[in-house]
C-alpha cells in the first residue's frame, strides 16, 4: 500500500503548470520581438551564442527537479509490516469559525491563522481519537467527517477561509447542531465538540443547541480567539480595514461571555487562545477526562519511506542543469 506522509505538500505541484505557461508565453513574446527586428533566421545568425534548445533543456530539468523535490517533501511511503492493535479514544468534532471577523489581527498573524495553528497542535495530542472538522460563518458545513485520517483533515484545514462560506455572520448554534449530528446518536458518551470562534454570535438558538447536545452525552469546550478590546477587520478585496456607512472602521471584539456560557452549559471549559501550548494542554486534559471507548482492533502499518530517492533525483537534476551552459561556445578559426 502506497501513501504520502505529508499530502499537503502536493499543493506545490500546482506551480509546475504555471511555470510552463509562463515559459511558453515568454518564448512567444521573444519570437515576436525578434520578428520585428527582421528575418528570424538572419537574426538568429546574428546571435550565434544563443541556444533555444539548451534553454529548453535547462527549463525541463528545472521543472523535473521541482516535481521530484515536492514528491520528496510529501514522502512517498509503502506499508512494510502490519499488525492488529487495540485502540481507545473518543469522537471529537472541531468547529472552526471562518467568518470575516476572524481576519482581524489582534492576534498574530490573524485570528483564523492562529486558530489553525491551535488545531494542528491539538491534532498531534489527540492522535488516538476520531476527529472531524466543521467550518462555519453564517452557515455551517462539514469539511471532514469523523476520521482517523489526520492528513486529509490537515489538508482541508489549510484551505479553510471566509470565501468557503458565502453567508456571513457567526451562527454558533448551527455549528453546534451540525457537530452533534456528526456523532453516533445511539451512544450517550465518548463525544466532544471543540468550538473555536471570536464569539460574535448572531444566533439566539446557541444555548438551546448546547442543552440538546449535552442531553446526547456531548461535552462542549470553547476557545476564544481575539481580544475583548477589539480590532479592525482586514478586507482583502479593498486592501484596507472594513468601514461602516459613515466611513468609520468596524471593530470586531472577542465575546468571551457568550463562549463562557456555552462551555458552562456544555459541561466543558472555556479558554482564550493567547498561548497555544497552554490552551491545547487545557483542552486535551478536559477531553481526556471523558470515558474512552474501544475502537476495536485497528490495523497498524509500519511504513518504509522513499523520500531519499526522490531527493537524490532532485539533486542530480539540479547538478546536471548547473553544468549545462545556456549559451553555445563559438570556435573562431
Amino acid at each position: 500500500m502506497l501513501r504520502f506522509q505529508h499530502i499537503e505538500y502536493l499543493w506545490f505541484l500546482l506551480v509546475i503548470p504555471l511555470m510552463i505557461v509562463i515559459y511558453i508565453v515568454w518564448l512567444k513574446q521573444r519570437q515576436a520581438k525578434l520578428l520585428k527586428i527582421g528575418d528570424l533566421q538572419l537574426v538568429n545568425e546574428l546571435l550565434p551564442t544563443y541556444s533555444q534548445r539548451r534553454n529548453t533543456i535547462k527549463f525541463t530539468l528545472l521543472v523535473l527537479a521541482l516535481f521530484f523535490g515536492v514528491i520528496s517533501l510529501a514522502n512517498l511511503q509503502s506499508g512494510a509490516r502490519s499488525e492488529k492493535v487495540s485502540r481507545k479514544g473518543i469522537d471529537v468534532m472541531i468547529a472552526l469559525d471562518v467568518s470575516k471577523s476572524m481576519l482581524a489581527k489582534d492576534v498574530s498573524p490573524n485570528r483564523l491563522e492562529k486558530s489553525k495553528q491551535f488545531i494542528l497542535r491539538l491534532l498531534e495530542k489527540l492522535s488516538n481519537n476520531r476527529i472531524g472538522l466543521i467550518i462555519f460563518a453564517g452557515k455551517a458545513y462539514t469539511s471532514v467527517p469523523l476520521t482517523v485520517d489526520i492528513s486529509a483533515l490537515k489538508m482541508n484545514l489549510s484551505t479553510a477561509n471566509p470565501d468557503m462560506v458565502p453567508t456571513q455572520g457567526t451562527v454558533l448554534g448551527d455549528a453546534i447542531s451540525m457537530a452533534s449530528e456528526s456523532f453516533n446518536s445511539k451512544e450517550t458518551k465518548y463525544k466532544s465538540i471543540v468550538l473555536i470562534s471570536d464569539g460574535e454570535d448572531h444566533d439566539e438558538t446557541a444555548i438551546d443547541q448546547v442543552k440538546k447536545a449535552v442531553d446526547e452525552g456531548i461535552m462542549i469546550n470553547t476557545v476564544g480567539v481575539g481580544s475583548p478590546e477589539g480590532s479592525p477587520i482586514w478586507d482583502a478585496e479593498t486592501g484596507e480595514n472594513k468601514k461602516d456607512e459613515k466611513g468609520n472602521e468596524i471593530l470586531s471584539k472577542l465575546n468571551e461571555n457568550e463562549l463562557q456560557i456555552i462551555a458552562q452549559n456544555g459541561q466543558g471549559i472555556y479558554k482564550q487562545l493567547n498561548n497555544t501550548e497552554s490552551t491545547v494542554a487545557a483542552i486535551v486534559n478536559q477531553i481526556n477526562a471523558i470515558e474512552q471507548k474501544n475502537f476495536g482492533d485497528t490495523l497498524f502499518v509500519d511504513y518504509n519511506s522513499f523520500f531519499q530517492y526522490f531527493l537524490a533525483i532532485t539533486l542530480l537534476l539540479i547538478g546536471v542543469d548547473f553544468f549545462i551552459p545556456s549559451r553555445k561556445k563559438i570556435l573562431w578559426v
